[in-house]
C-alpha cells in the first residue's frame, strides 16, 4: 500500500462513499453543538420531518452567549441570547441529546469539556459549528468546523459531504526557551507563514519541540492553526496523548484497552508519505510573541518594533495601525493596556491558570487595569479553586468568573468599550472582536498576567517568574 499521511488515514477510515476526486461522504464520530450555530439546523431538520440519526454521538453546551459573573443561578438576561439557550435545551430534550446547560456544574466551552471528559480519542473525526474544532488534533483526532447547513446534514445522517484538504507538515525542532509557551510558538508560526499560509491544508505538527509539549499545550497549538487558514491540525498520538485519554475514558476498560492502544499506535504518517508542502522551524527562535494589529499573523516578539507598512500587505498593515493607534517603528513593549482577559478555548485550562498564578504570586494587579480570569469549564474552575489558584488571583485583584467564552468575542455581557486596549489570551484580534472599537493584543497567559501587574505590555521574562 502506498505510504499515507496521518490525515489521509483518518479520512480513508471514515469515508462512507467517494463522491468524486475532491469530495467524499465522511462519517463523523462525534458532533459537538453550541447555542448559536444549532437553532437553524434543528429548524431545518424539523421542517423535513427528520429525527437525529445517532443521538448518542451528538453533545451540546451553552458557552458563547452565557454571562460569566460570579452569580448563581446564572440567568441570561438578553432576550435573543436567552432564546438561543432555551431553544438548544428544547431541541436536546426532544431528541435525547446530552447537554451541558447554563447551570450545569460541568458546563464550559466545547473545546475544553470534550477532551476533559474523555469524549475525544485518537483516530476520531470530530466536528462542530465552530472553527476552533481543530483543537482536537492534539489527541490525533481530525477536528474541524462546519456551517449551519452542514450541522443539519450531520444531525440527519451523522455524515458530511467533505472536500479533501492537501497535506502540510510543520516540523519544529529544538526546545522552547524559558519564558515561552505553545502560544508563542503558534503566533510565531502564523506570523511567518501568514494568515492564509495553510489555507486548504490539513497541518500535521511534529518534531522534538512538539513532542516535548504537554497535552494542554498541544491543544493551544492545534486550536490556533485555523488562524493560518488550516482546515485541520494533527499531532500523531504518543504515550502522553494515550495516557491523557485513558485517564479520562472509563469506558475503555481492560477488555478494550489493548485493542485501543494497538490501533492508536498505527496513527502516524508512514515513512515516505508525501506532503504537498512542508515548513521547518527552530524552537530556539521563539520569544514571547504579541500581536500588534488586527490579524493573528500581525505579531512580533515583545522585544521587537512594529513593522513599517510596506510591500503587498501595505494597505492592510496601515489599516491595522489606524485601528490600533500604533505606528511603524514603535516598540510594542510598554504600550499601556486597560484590560486583561485570561480565558477562551485557547488558554483557559488548568495548566494555563497555574502559569498565571506563578507570575502573579505575591503581586497585585495595576490600579489602571481591570483583569478577568474565566476558566474554560466547571471542572477547571473547581480544580483551580481546590488548588488555591482562584483565591490567589482574587487577592491579587483579578476577577474570578464562571466558565464561558466570555470576552473572546462580543456575543455576551463581557464586552470592551470603544478604545479600550486588552491583553488577551484569545485566538483572534479582528476589528471589533472584543467590542466595537476595542483593541486586542494576543499573547500567552504568562504574558497577559505580566501586563495585568505592570499596566502595559511587558516581557514576562523580566519579572523573573516565567516557567521553563
Amino acid at each position: 500500500m502506498k505510504p499515507r499521511t496521518l490525515y489521509r488515514k483518518l479520512v480513508d477510515s471514515h469515508t462512507v462513499a467517494t463522491l468524486d476526486e475532491q469530495n467524499v461522504l465522511l462519517f463523523c464520530d462525534l458532533h459537538l453543538m453550541n447555542e448559536y450555530t444549532s437553532p437553524q439546523a434543528f429548524a431545518g431538520l424539523h421542517e423535513q420531518g427528520r429525527e437525529v440519526a445517532m443521538p448518542g454521538q451528538n453533545v451540546a453546551t451553552v458557552s458563547h452567549i452565557i454571562p460569566t459573573q460570579p452569580v448563581r443561578p446564572r440567568v441570561i438576561q438578553d432576550p435573543a441570547s436567552a432564546l438561543q439557550a432555551s431553544e438548544l435545551k428544547r431541541n436536546c430534550i426532544r431528541h435525547g441529546l446530552a447537554l451541558f446547560d447554563t447551570n450545569d456544574a460541568l458546563q464550559g466551552i466545547e473545546h475544553i469539556i470534550a477532551p476533559e471528559h474523555g469524549m475525544i480519542r485518537p483516530g476520531m473525526v470530530v466536528i462542530c459549528g465552530d472553527s476552533h474544532t481543530t483543537t482536537y488534533g492534539a489527541l490525533g483526532a481530525l477536528g474541524f468546523g462546519i456551517g449551519t447547513s452542514e450541522v443539519e446534514h450531520v444531525l440527519a445522517t451523522q455524515t458530511l459531504v467533505y472536500r479533501l484538504a492537501q497535506d502540510m507538515r510543520i516540523r519544529v525542532d529544538g526546545r522552547l526557551p524559558a519564558g515561552t509557551t505553545a502560544k508563542d510558538l503558534i503566533l510565531m508560526i502564523i506570523s511567518r507563514i501568514g494568515a492564509q499560509g495553510a489555507r486548504g491544508f490539513a497541518v500535521e505538527f511534529c518534531g522534538a519541540a512538539v513532542e516535548a509539549l504537554s497535552i494542554e499545550a498541544r491543544f493551544t497549538l492545534c486550536n490556533m492553526a485555523v488562524e493560518a487558514g488550516a482546515r485541520g491540525a494533527l499531532i500523531a498520538p504518543d504515550e502522553a496523548a494515550m495516557r491523557y485519554v485513558l485517564q479520562r475514558a472509563p469506558d475503555i476498560d481492560s477488555s478494550l484497552r489493548g485493542r485501543a492502544l494497538a490501533h492508536w499506535a498505527t496513527l502516524g504518517s508512514d515513512d515516505g508519505a508525501a506532503f504537498d508542502l512542508e515548513h521547518r522551524f527552530d524552537a530556539s527562535d521563539v520569544a514571547p510573541y504579541v500581536s500588534w494589529g488586527t490579524s493573528p499573523d500581525q505579531a512580533i516578539p515583545v522585544t521587537g518594533t512594529i513593522p513599517q507598512a510596506q510591500g503587498p500587505q501595505r494597505a492592510s498593515m496601515a489599516q491595522a495601525m489606524r485601528y490600533t493607534g500604533l505606528s511603524g517603528g514603535m516598540p510594542l513593549e510598554g504600550v499601556p493596556v486597560q484590560h486583561v482577559f485570561i480565558g477562551s478555548c485557547t488558554n483557559a485550562r488548568i495548566e494555563d491558570l497555574r502559569a498565571v498564578a506563578e507570575v502573579v504570586k505575591g503581586r497585585k494587579v495595576a490600579p489602571s487595569v481591570r483583569a478577568m480570569v474565566v476558566p474554560g469549564s466547571g471542572t477547571v474552575k473547581a480544580q483551580a479553586e481546590a488548588e488555591g489558584i482562584a483565591q490567589l488571583l482574587v487577592e491579587a485583584g483579578f476577577e474570578w468568573r464562571q466558565p464561558g467564552c466570555s470576552m473572546c468575542l462580543a456575543m455576551n455581557d463581557d464586552v470592551l468599550a470603544p478604545g479600550q486596549r486588552c491583553a488577551s489570551t484569545t485566538n483572534r484580534n479582528f476589528e471589533g472582536r472584543q467590542g466595537r472599537g476595542a483593541i486586542t493584543h494576543l499573547m500567552s497567559p504568562s504574558m497577559a498576567a505580566a501586563a495585568a501587574l505592570t499596566g502595559h505590555i511587558t516581557d514576562v521574562r523580566k519579572l523573573g517568574l516565567a516557567n521553563d
